[in-house]
């Protein structure tokens, strides 16, 4: 497999998995929170995070500068997404609902919005496939 298609398809799997995650999150942020459909959609959610985080990291930064010809900025975002989702998990599990609360609001700003936001900027895929 060529190093285009590998982007690619990583690209494609990361844009699968985020999509849904991203309307998840945004669902829970403005419905009754402790129910049982917010339990589980947040379940499916942090899995989502997760498995979209390591995606990530296989994909190599392609704007800006990068550490060992891979990582760029962009890359402390999966971290952030990384150290999240089991911080707020625990501390659900643990009875802390405002450390749970302000680690999903993190994720969300941070793993979702800037994130996101970064993949419209020139140079990066689907910046390029949306504006041209």
């Amino acid at each position: 497999m060529n190093l285009d298609l590998w982007y690619e398809t990583l690209s494609f799997m990361h844009l699968g998995t985020i999509a849904p995650a991203f309307l998840m999150a945004t669902f829970m942020m403005v419905t009754k929170k402790g129910t049982e459909v917010h339990k589980l959609i947040g379940r499916i959610y942090m899995v989502l995070m997760l498995f979209t985080a390591m995606v990530t990291l296989l994909m190599s930064a392609q704007v800006g500068p990068r550490l060992f010809n891979h990582f760029g900025f962009i890359h402390l975002l999966s971290v952030l997404v990384l150290y999240c989702v089991p911080s707020a998990y625990w501390a659900i599990k643990n009875g802390n609902v405002k450390r749970h609360r302000w680690s999903m609001i993190g994720l969300y700003i941070g793993g979702l919005i800037v994130a996101g936001g970064f993949t419209l900027m020139p140079g990066r895929m689907l910046g390029n496939m949306l504006f041209g």
